[in-house]
């Protein structure tokens, strides 16, 4: 029998959690909490209307922003900011989406997004 490869799961970071550091993720994160670091994530991105991310660089696939992100973010697929949403930093996306209500402080390239290396897990 084949073994199959599971799919990578889902990262929650919870209401009143607060992360200190880079995070990387072979799945899908989603962040109610607060993050202060860089996020380099494999699946899609959620920032949830009570999340926060505050660090260099945010990069997943999509990235869907509710709550508040500061840090410059490269979305590989999608990137949409919510009524809900503020955004504070220059984005790379191949789609943007704006909705009516949203504050976005930054510049956008929209297109082909460049894939950097993202720096190894656990290393400076």
């Amino acid at each position: 029998m084949l073994a199959r490869k599971r799919p990578p799961g889902i990262t929650f970071i919870g209401p009143g959690t607060v992360v200190e550091g880079n995070l990387h993720a072979q799945g899908g994160v989603r962040v109610d909490g607060t993050v202060r670091g860089s996020l380099f994530v494999e699946g899609d991105l959620e920032i949830a209307a009570t999340g926060r991310v505050e660090g260099e660089e945010v990069h997943a696939q999509n990235v869907i922003v509710n709550g508040e992100v500061r840090a410059r973010v490269f979305a590989a697929g999608k990137l949409i900011l919510t009524k809900t949403g503020r955004l504070e930093g220059d984005v790379s996306a191949k789609a943007l989406d704006i909705e009516a209500g949203a504050v976005f402080v930054g510049r956008s390239v929209t297109g082909e997004v460049p894939t950097p290396e993202a720096p190894e897990a656990g290393g400076g």
